[in-house]
């Protein structure tokens, strides 16, 4: 079907939609690939690219014949893995026993090579077309649609994000936890965004050309609210949160109530915005999962903060610390908006190269740091002086950020502490986790750190910011010491101290990628878990074939101190998905065994 001069629609699986250009086209979805055998019916040689709304099999079944063709594939970014590497997908995906209900199923059954992502919130010209991408989550997290102008007319292809007036084209694909519809609350706020870019026509993936979107999106977003609040005991104002995200801490400080975690802006007079922390953006809930199509960054709530506070740009953000609901935006804010991200030391190098590091909630990707801030050291932004100062105890890879807004001392201290209600009064509960490197006395040090500081308020990033009192204060070093105090109580230390961690031994890099034949080289971490100096030995333990030089290395540490071993290894040729390597840990005449292990990818 001819819709304008320069658009075609293919029915197949799902709409196909063909952006002609001369004799060429660019495809926004696939479905099956049987546009391929009537090219000439809708006029033209070739397809140059493919642009996938998302990774649903009906979507792109037929993917293979386009890379046999030798046409591009471009995906979201989010849902990358899905196309690319979903046999991993496959093979991973929980099926026993499992809570995820969300349709990730419903992907390729083999992998495609794909061309690239479709970088979001810009417009990039791909097969002769200028293609705006936006993120618009609902039918599936990762969904996007594209934005273009053709023959005079602003046009918006809109996946599976609604089917027509008032309906979509599946409700189930909306559920994703056990028992709620964050997809329906996304679909709410995406739909809102797609109203605002004004389309003159909307292209859906199933059902026909939508002539008057206002009213048709108007009316789906009515129907889809309607769902979201049968499951909730009171509605929920989904256009408030697109409309109104920040409310005021103080004026030039403002609390971003719809992101996971809880993000801040800090406002300058020249109109320049500082953020700390930048999570998930807008978040309508978690999903179950942990992979990378599990977790959608968004910059959805910025609009809401230029319109309303007189922001023309986000100049810079920071990471309290490096857990992926704190970071997971900076990506998109350092290519989208330019803004510049400033990390504490300890922080900096896991946001550089997570995968070195063996540590809960990291970002999939590494993360550019443009100034590496040095603990205690005051840096100037604007009308503003900020000071990180080191804070282990939620994670050892912490700061605090201190800093005056409005005549009020502020402290930012992102985890490490949980609010609660108990008998009717706020209370604190210390937020550590072993994974973590949680160390004794982190929460002790953090509560002297409060102290010497003597903060008017503390922000957090999951609670509602603090008024801080000598009441507040004593209560968080007299918590603090009762936490050592257990830990202490519970432990051999006096025999064998490995800390909290309760293990000896640390690889660096945790997961790397080798080819085979060719060396990696590896670090080993060791602790000395006596009083005295000792020698420690460290056995790297490798599969078989593979070469280790050398086989063992000897070191020295003080009691209680660390050292660090160094290894080359060489894999034999042959694709190998995370093999295991291991150090045994001897220290003086006590065998503490592998007490590490490292994952490598041999290529």
């Amino acid at each position: 079907m001819r819709i304008t001069d320069s658009l075609r629609v293919h029915d197949d699986t799902c709409n196909v939609y063909l952006l002609v250009t001369g004799t060429d086209a660019v495809a926004i979805d696939f479905g099956s690939g049987s546009v391929l055998d009537h090219l000439a019916d809708h006029g033209i040689e070739r397809i140059t690219d493919v642009l996938m709304t998302h990774h649903h099999r009906d979507q792109g079944q037929g993917l293979a014949r386009a890379a046999a063709a030798g046409i591009r594939i471009w995906v979201p970014s989010t849902e990358r893995d899905l196309f690319a590497d979903v046999g991993t997908h496959w093979q991973t995906r929980v099926i026993d026993n499992y809570y995820d209900l969300r349709q990730d199923r419903f992907s390729l059954l083999e992998d495609v090579p794909v061309h690239g992502v479709v970088p979001e919130y810009r417009t990039t010209r791909i097969g002769g077309v200028d293609v705006h991408a936006m993120p618009t989550p609902g039918h599936t997290l990762g969904s996007v649609s594209y934005v273009t102008e053709l023959d005079g007319r602003r046009m918006a292809f809109t996946g599976d994000l609604l089917y027509g007036p008032g309906t979509i084209w599946s409700v189930s694909a909306l559920q994703r936890g056990y028992n709620a519809l964050e997809g329906a609350a996304a679909s709410v706020i995406s739909l809102g965004l797609v109203a605002e870019r004004a389309p003159d026509l909307v292209l859906p993936s199933h059902g026909r050309p939508i002539a008057e979107p206002a009213e048709a999106i108007a009316e789906t977003r009515r129907n889809l609210q309607a769902l979201v609040d049968f499951r909730r005991d009171e509605p929920w104002d989904l256009d408030a949160w697109l409309r109104r995200p920040y409310e005021e801490v103080t004026p030039h400080l403002l609390r971003n109530r719809t992101s996971f975690a809880t993000s801040y802006a800090l406002l300058s007079d020249s109109g320049a915005a500082l953020l700390i922390d930048y999570g998930l953006d807008m978040i309508t809930g978690l999903p179950v999962g942990d992979d990378r199509s599990s977790r959608r960054p968004w910059l959805a709530s910025l609009d809401a903060l230029k319109r309303t506070y007189g922001v023309d740009r986000v100049e810079v953000a920071i990471p309290t610390h490096y857990h992926d609901d704190h970071v997971a935006g900076f990506g998109l804010l350092h290519e989208v908006e330019g803004a510049e991200i400033w990390a504490g030391e300890s922080i900096a190098p896991i946001l550089r190269d997570p995968r070195r590091y063996d540590l809960p909630c990291l970002w999939y990707d590494p993360l550019p740091v443009d100034r590496v801030v040095a603990p205690g050291v005051p840096v100037r932004w604007h009308e503003y002086e900020l000071t990180m100062y080191p804070l282990p105890g939620h994670t050892l890879y912490a700061v605090a950020i201190a800093f005056e807004a409005d005549g009020r001392k502020v402290l930012a201290t992102g985890d490490q502490q949980d609010g609660g209600w108990v008998d009717g009064e706020r209370t604190e509960v210390l937020n550590f986790q072993y994974r973590n490197r949680f160390r004794f006395d982190d929460f002790v040090d953090s509560a002297l750190l409060y102290r010497r500081l003597s903060p008017d308020l503390m922000i957090s990033g999951h609670w509602q910011p603090r008024a801080v009192d000598d009441r507040y204060l004593d209560m968080l070093l007299a918590k603090g010491e009762e936490l050592a105090r257990l830990h202490r109580a519970l432990l051999p230390l006096d025999e064998v101290d490995f800390g909290a961690e309760g293990f000896g031994a640390r690889i660096l890099p945790y997961r790397s990628v080798v080819a085979g034949g060719e060396s990696q080289e590896l670090e080993v971490e060791v602790v000395n878990p006596f009083r005295q100096r000792c020698e420690l030995r460290v056995d790297l333990v490798a599969p078989a074939g593979w070469r280790v030089t050398p086989a063992s290395r000897v070191v020295e540490a003080e009691g209680r101190g660390e050292a660090v071993a160094r290894f080359t290894v060489v894999p034999p040729p042959g694709r190998r998905r995370r093999a295991r390597l291991a150090a045994n840990l001897t220290a003086g005449d006590r065998d503490f065994g592998q007490q590490a292990e490292a994952l490598v990818d041999v290529r």
